[in-house]
């Protein structure tokens, strides 16, 4: 595995492996890499010549300046993980080389309602800021294909969004979300909860898998609500427990018992922010 600090020599050897056919898929993450991440790289390996990973904690992307100061860093475990996995090439960016005239006056991208709904509420700006760094690592590694996971379902949205308004010519292909033994989604955040918090985070999967069992067409209110009261009858704080349409993300009361839906959650346990969501097929 090579690894590159700056944009100039990583463009180089890229634009030297295009010259000889070579297909390159891409993985970006920020550290503190899981069993998730590794089955991005493994899909990315699978269907390209050549797999590129970026580790950087975007600091655009965090509204809140503790979550962002206490993001885990674990960079020589990072390491060892993708050359065991067998990556060829991983990008390790200062600030700098990503936002060379700064972090004020960035662009803003017409992502519609994707950032005022869900996260986009919860956390604003956090998707302006997804858009930045991931328009600049697009333009910096031009891959063939963007692996991502869908745990970030409406962050997978927003991606797909950048990439129809920017016309880049990378394709998205987001990959299925990885979980524990228990049901509990993998995270990189995980890592910060106390072993009785971790006990507690596996009741996010569980509702969502009881709304997925139990939902039936007509009105959702009462379903989603009994959801909620579970999450905090466990010890979270709940931001929101919703359905929505799987292809645009539009947020629904009622379900025709035939378009394919997503329902999502995200809450807190102490001062982890968890997420979740789970795809619900049609002709249930």
């Amino acid at each position: 595995m090579i690894l590159f600090k700056q944009v100039e020599p990583l463009q180089q050897v890229l634009d030297k492996f295009r010259q000889e056919g070579r297909s390159i898929g891409f993985v970006p993450t920020m550290g503190a890499l899981h069993q998730g991440h590794l089955s991005l790289l493994e899909a990315a390996r699978e269907e390209n010549d050549t797999v590129i990973c970026s580790i950087f904690v975007n600091p655009t992307q965090f509204n809140d300046p503790s979550d962002f100061e206490k993001y885990p860093i674990t960079l020589e475990k990072d390491i060892e993980l993708l050359i065991q996995s067998n990556t060829n090439l991983l990008f390790l960016p200062y600030v700098s080389e990503i936002y060379p005239n700064g972090t004020s006056n960035l662009p803003s991208y017409a992502i519609g309602f994707l950032e005022t709904i869900l996260e986009g509420k919860y956390r604003p700006g956090h998707f302006q800021g997804v858009c930045q760094v991931m328009h600049r690592l697009l333009e910096i590694v031009k891959a063939d294909i963007l692996y991502m996971g869908q745990k970030d379902y409406q962050q997978c949205m927003v991606v797909k969004r950048l990439l129809e308004l920017t016309r880049i010519p990378t394709h998205l292909h987001t990959c299925p979300t990885l979980r524990e033994t228990d049901g509990l989604a993998m995270s990189s955040r995980n890592t910060r909860l106390s072993p009785i918090q971790r006990a507690q985070a596996v009741t996010i999967s569980q509702v969502l898998k009881e709304i997925s069992k139990n939902l039936q067409p007509g009105l959702t209110s009462s379903l989603l609500q009994t959801a909620e009261q579970k999450l905090e009858n466990a010890g979270f704080k709940v931001d929101y427990v919703a359905l929505a349409n799987a292809d645009n993300l539009e947020l629904l009361d009622r379900w025709d018992g035939q378009q394919p839906v997503v329902t999502l959650a995200a809450a807190y346990l102490g001062e982890v922010r968890l997420i979740d969501n789970m795809l619900i097929h049609s002709g249930k």
